[in-house]
């Protein structure tokens, strides 16, 4: 099952106030933007966020999976939980680059 539209706009509705947060999608899944840096990966339904050093204290008591196959394990992020989200999506904004430029 893929991640519905509805969702992926209820996702970035929720986290709207923590900077320019935009989607993209990618195979049919998405990949929210903040402050134009790939932070957050929406596969059916669920928003995952990589399994840094800098917020496993923060996720301890958080779920891990795989948003799909070959990938590694990722925290789950409880959209639902908008406190936590917001600290850690601002940890992860603050050490997640921007990605490099292709060239044509």
């Amino acid at each position: 099952m893929a991640t519905t539209k509805d969702y992926i706009l209820y996702v970035c509705e929720r986290i709207g106030d923590i900077g320019d947060v935009r989607y993209r999608s990618m195979m049919g899944e998405y990949i929210v933007y903040i402050n134009d840096k790939p932070i957050i990966t929406v596969c059916e339904n669920t928003c995952y966020v990589k399994e840094l050093p800098i917020i496993e204290d923060l996720m301890k008591d958080e779920s891990k999976g795989y948003p799909y196959e070959g990938a590694k394990e990722h925290y789950i992020l409880d959209i639902e939980n908008i406190d936590l989200c917001f600290e850690v999506l601002k940890i992860l904004e603050s050490v997640t680059p921007l990605p490099k430029k292709r060239k044509k």
